[in-house]
């Protein structure tokens, strides 16, 4: 049993504790470092102003089992994982997350409706932070030390207090876990969030001019976030995704809404996709290790996972289509809102409640996983586009400034049926590939990539994971099989034997030959029946592209819309 486990482990520590000197009521578990109980004061919490006499503080993953049953939290399903529903937030609340206006970060942070950076006073997020501390007084409370970061060099020491134990499993397995009880005992956060959401809503947002009585506020100068009756998991994790946006670029280095993995002659590989461009997929390649699946950083040494976990989407999952998600699925994995038959057994194509089902797992839930979460710079990075109206190329290989303009753009597109009234595609263009999460100008984060892709001569390629023959309706999704053709054709090196041919309307040089694709597939307008509508339809997606990044040519700043499409 787990208590036996748990009694020899600590009459081990007692005998060797003259080798292994360990703080009071810590032991080492499962090679993750733990504290079962302490007090908010021996942590520092009364100095935030928060009176919380019983701390649970790094909990084993079967403790905390244990008290999420024992808080009748959520239900266990029949592959041991744990499900829990997150009331009407099912995902994030983009509307509801300000910025404290505040110098320095005053003068950093992008004022922009798209992504919804919003300002918010001192004084209402004084305001806010005040029923805070009275909302906790005296509460039982479970605090979470780790990292966002692998790298130790950059990494920030992030703390989480939370009311659910449900949400400490959350951030346990989405940070970097303290792996001794010395890093424990010497842990000082650089920013701290507190997640009330379990009792406390804003119940004068109307009085402060805010959006509704959920709060989701970033005080960047003194280093806390508070998130008010929001319970989505998710805002836990892209808030401390949007600190290390704020604060990594301002110090060199690049953050990054990416996937990562690195061949077994270290030659890593970066994959940037907006949702259903499969980033995911395509970056999980048997050959290859994972280095994590979303949120990364380029520094100086190279590239790092920010994370110590995956959340991945569960809608229509299958053991067929994507056999590493489903086989992460079990004990110490997390469910947020997905669908629990009586039997105990899941049903992933049940979306009643939301199509955002997540479950959370450790990166070694993973078996192919790079094991320090680090590799070196990288040898080619990827754009993926699901282009629905079928017009670009399946591949091309972008020169720096063609990056940099197409970072900018992050374009996808949203296909007809998806939502009420699309009888068409509909582009959808987020800046870096990750619009919502980046605080400061896209520009910033460009101008870091320009500079890497010099420095290091990595290669940067744009594909194509959409539709090919005519636009969604009339022609056919990309195979799989052509995307990873191009992928290999990448990695491998001998995509650059290619010949190039330019694409003029879309300002792009496409390969004219890659092994294991018919060349006629990789000049898109040779594939449509009627090419005048080929050419239609191009010049009017172009025409969005050229729109859209209008907001960009600012005076002072460089501009990158001639590395763009064209419509002259």
């Amino acid at each position: 049993s787990f208590s036996y486990i748990e009694d020899t482990i600590m009459l081990s520590a007692r005998i060797v504790k003259s080798f292994v000197p360990l703080a009071r009521n810590q032991i080492l578990f499962g090679c993750v470092a733990r504290n079962i109980e302490t007090t908010g004061a021996a942590l520092g919490l009364d100095k935030m102003g928060l009176n919380c006499p019983k701390v649970h503080r790094n909990l084993t993953y079967e403790e905390i089992a244990q008290h999420e049953e024992k808080n009748k939290e959520g239900v266990f399903t029949n592959t041991g994982a744990f499900e829990v529903d997150t009331g009407i937030y099912t995902g994030r609340s983009p509307q509801d997350k300000y910025f404290v206006e505040r110098e320095p970060s005053k003068s950093n942070i992008w004022w922009s409706p798209i992504p919804p950076n919003k300002p918010v006073s001192e004084k209402v997020f004084n305001e806010v932070y005040g029923d805070v501390r009275k909302y906790m007084d005296g509460k039982e409370v479970y605090v979470f030390d780790g990292y966002c970061g692998a790298n130790p060099k950059s990494r920030k020491c992030v703390r989480f207090i939370t009311e659910y134990a449900w949400q400490h499993h959350f951030v346990t397995n989405m940070f970097v876990r303290p792996q001794s009880a010395e890093e424990l005992r010497n842990f000082k956060p650089d920013f701290t969030v507190i997640n009330t959401c379990k009792g406390l809503v804003n119940k004068n947002w109307k009085r402060q001019g805010l959006n509704s009585e959920a709060f989701v506020g970033f005080d960047l100068e003194n280093k806390v976030a508070l998130v008010v009756g929001a319970k989505y998991g998710g805002e836990m994790k892209k808030g401390i995704f949007g600190v290390m946006n704020y604060a990594l670029p301002l110090q060199g280095i690049l953050s990054m809404h990416c996937s990562a993995n690195v061949g077994k002659d270290g030659d890593s590989a970066l994959f940037f996709g907006l949702s259903g461009t499969g980033k995911t997929t395509l970056s999980a390649d048997p050959k290859r290790f994972l280095i994590g699946d979303d949120e990364h950083g380029w520094d100086d040494d190279g590239i790092f996972n920010f994370e110590g976990g995956c959340y991945a989407k569960t809608i229509n999952l299958s053991k067929e289509k994507e056999p590493d998600i489903w086989n992460a699925i079990k004990r110490d994995a997390l469910l947020e809102n997905v669908m629990v038959r009586p039997d105990g057994s899941l049903d992933f194509d049940d979306v009643s409640k939301t199509q955002n089902g997540r479950v959370a797992y450790p990166i070694y839930h993973i078996p192919n996983y790079k094991k320090n979460s680090m590799a070196g710079h990288p040898k080619a990075i990827i754009f993926l586009t699901c282009d629905a109206y079928g017009v670009l190329p399946p591949i091309s290989k972008l020169t720096t400034e063609q990056a940099m303009y197409h970072f900018l753009c992050g374009y996808t597109a949203k296909v007809a049926g998806t939502e009420r009234g699309i009888k068409e595609p509909v582009p959808n263009f987020s800046p870096c590939f990750g619009g919502a999460f980046m605080p400061l100008n896209p520009i910033v984060y460009a101008k870091l990539l320009g500079e890497k892709l010099n420095r290091h001569g990595t290669k940067v390629y744009l594909l194509n994971t959409g539709w090919t023959g005519g636009g969604y309706g009339v022609g056919k999704r990309m195979d799989i099989p052509v995307t990873r053709a191009c992928i290999d054709g990448i990695l491998n090196g001998s995509i650059e034997k290619s010949p190039l041919k330019h694409n003029d309307r879309f300002n792009l040089e496409v390969p004219t030959h890659v092994e294991g694709v018919d060349d006629n597939l990789l000049w898109p307008r040779n594939t449509w029946a009627d090419k005048e509508e080929y050419d239609r339809v191009a010049l009017k997606l172009a025409g969005k592209f050229v729109e859209h990044f209008k907001q960009f040519q600012v005076p002072g700043l460089p501009d990158y819309s001639p590395y763009g499409p064209q419509v002259n």
